[in-house]
């Protein structure tokens, strides 16, 4: 049935409403995080000693989860479970315990990142208005992704992208854009709300002076086929990581003590100590001198064994960091400025990683300039192609396979040729 202009006038006051409360909470949450993060990577830079603390830090993470965590182990997958089949609220305590998991990481030397966290607890706050306002369960889906899109672009700095990446995160094949208002509310009000209570976020220069040509094109192809290689690498490697434990520790309080062992003994065999933490400092580095082959390769071992064995964070800035380098090392060899391609990697990694390349394509014109939307969208689309459908985030549904997604491009191309030669003729 139709509705009327006054049931939709009301609707949108209604999810206006919503939408706001959903961006302060999440802007909130987000800022805390942020300034707990930014806190915990200084002490420790300033006392490297605690990096050998790490395995007892993995142990008292695991210890609270394995005994208080409950469903909140579940982590962004039982986010996107309850979005697809909503049944319960997410438990209050997601939000906490993730948030004093990922500082506990970050504090102690564990390589992880921090969107994973935000997007948990953007989650988590705003469904527990769903027992506020009484909010139907088929309605908490819009609660859900709000939360989701909010709390991404109030850790990363990037509203727009999280506007699409609450809609696009959820699904392989579609993007649907039911809720592509409270989303973009939400994100907004999330991000100016972590500004304004003067939240840390990590800037960079935009990208100047890009050309566009065949051959920066065809190197732009090739270098996001690179991305994707190394995205699904990564994935692969820590399910790989993930399922050994699972075999072979049948303790869940042990895995990450034994990863955290393992941890501090590479730490200090590699000696440089550039892989612990987020590696902001790093990544900017990778702008202005090239990366060596093996800074990727080592980012995607150590984070792999972090997050594969129970410590807390996200993957996002450790796929900036996997990006970045690998971007800052091809500029030796492809006919893209270092900058350029190195901003590619920054966002197409994860893109890729996370099967949001939409989104992600956004963030990085957000983030480098709009003058580079063309470059990015195509590095971000060839890498998600090359990448398969398994992904950093469990319980994404696949609605289209990646091959079908091609195949009606393509149909499209045809019927659209056909047409214009029917026009011409």
């Amino acid at each position: 049935m139709r509705k009327s202009p006054q049931q939709i006038f009301r609707r949108y006051v209604r999810w206006s409403f919503y939408s706001v409360i959903i961006g302060i909470l999440s802007g909130v949450a987000a800022a805390i995080f942020l300034i707990s993060l930014n806190w915990a990577t200084n002490y420790r830079d300033h006392n490297p000693w605690i990096i050998w603390l790490l395995p007892l830090a993995g142990l008292f993470i695991g210890f609270c989860y394995h005994h208080y965590g409950k469903r909140s182990e579940g982590g962004t997958g039982l986010i996107l479970e309850e979005i697809h089949n909503p049944q319960h609220i997410i438990p209050f305590r997601m939000a906490p315990f993730v948030l004093l998991g990922t500082v506990i990481t970050h504090f102690f030397g564990g390589s992880a990142g921090r969107e994973g966290t935000a997007v948990q607890m953007g989650s988590t706050l705003a469904d527990q208005l769903s027992n506020i306002f009484h909010i139907e369960a088929e309605e908490r889906k819009i609660l859900l992704i709000a939360g989701a899109g909010a709390g991404f672009a109030a850790a990363i700095g990037a509203p727009l992208a999280g506007t699409i990446f609450g809609l696009e995160v959820i699904q392989i094949g579609r993007l649907r854009l039911f809720a592509l208002f409270e989303c973009f509310v939400a994100s907004f009000v999330a991000y100016y709300t972590c500004v304004w209570l003067g939240a840390p976020h990590s800037h960079f220069e935009y990208v100047a002076n890009v050309v566009f040509n065949p051959v920066t094109f065809g190197a732009v192809i090739l270098a996001g086929a690179a991305f994707g290689i190394t995205a699904n690498l990564f994935v692969q490697f820590t399910h790989f990581i993930e399922k050994l434990q699972k075999k072979y520790v049948k303790n869940p309080m042990l895995r990450p003590l034994l990863a955290g062992i393992l941890l501090v003994i590479l730490y200090g065999l590699e000696g440089s100590y550039n892989y612990v933490g987020l590696g902001i400092p790093f990544i900017q580095h990778s702008f202005t001198e090239a990366s060596h082959w093996y800074d990727p390769v080592l980012k995607i071992f150590f984070t792999s064994l972090t997050i594969g064995s129970g410590f807390k964070g996200g993957e996002f800035v450790p796929l900036v960091f996997i990006g970045t380098s690998l971007g800052s090392f091809l500029s030796q060899f492809l006919a893209i400025s270092m900058p350029l391609i190195t901003a590619l990697g920054f966002v197409t990694v994860f893109g890729a990683a996370a099967n949001t390349p939409i989104a992600c394509a956004i963030m990085g014109c957000e983030i480098f300039g709009w003058q580079t939307a063309p470059y990015m969208f195509i590095s971000c689309w060839v890498a998600y192609y090359l990448t398969g459908h398994l992904g950093i985030y469990k319980n994404q549904k696949i609605i289209y396979s990646k091959k079908d997604q091609l195949l009606k491009v393509f149909k499209l191309h045809r019927v659209i040729s056909t047409r214009d030669r029917e026009t011409t003729t």
